[in-house]
């Protein structure tokens, strides 16, 4: 990508290319930018949650041996998370969770593969858990209540498929 934009800069000849060239840049940075902001945000609330010892109140809670009922119990839990965070600021909740819950990383994979489908599934059916619903809801192209309605048993049952494979 680096190179791309190299050679559109040098390339472009100044004047207006060379503006339009400019513009296209700043609007990928301030993209880029947006989305590292955001990360870093979610990642300074699960900081702190950690250093007040948040997830020892929901470790604790979790006592099973078994991997299957932690698969199941990580998946339905992500799954009511990302219906009022986000679905990426779920996903890292989750995942920081699931470093203290899995031990091994390889098997910390698998976990995390769960949280992401559950995280989208979670999300799709509230206007808070998904950036596109919430922009739907905000411009008034769709209510919370029939979002809320008609997409539950669908993205359940979209968990419940991935979780019994």
């Amino acid at each position: 990508t680096r190179g791309v934009w190299t050679v559109l800069m040098t390339d472009s000849g100044g004047g207006e290319a060379s503006h339009l060239v400019k513009m296209m840049l700043e609007e990928k940075l301030a993209d880029i930018s947006q989305i590292l902001f955001f990360i870093i945000g979610a990642m300074t609330i699960v900081e702190i949650i950690d250093a007040h010892r948040g997830f020892k109140v929901v470790t604790d809670f979790i006592t099973t041996n078994s991997r299957k009922t932690l698969l199941w119990t990580v998946g339905i839990l992500t799954f009511f998370v990302s219906a009022v965070l986000d679905n990426l600021t779920s996903t890292i909740v989750i995942v920081s969770l699931l470093r203290k819950l899995v031990s091994d990383p390889k098997e910390r994979w698998l976990f995390g593969a769960v949280v992401v489908v559950a995280a989208n599934a979670g999300g799709a059916w509230t206007p808070i858990g998904d950036v596109t619903t919430t922009q739907l809801w905000v411009h008034g192209n769709i209510t919370a209540f029939k979002t809320m309605t008609d997409l539950f048993l669908p993205s359940f049952v979209s968990l419940l498929t991935s979780l019994a494979m």
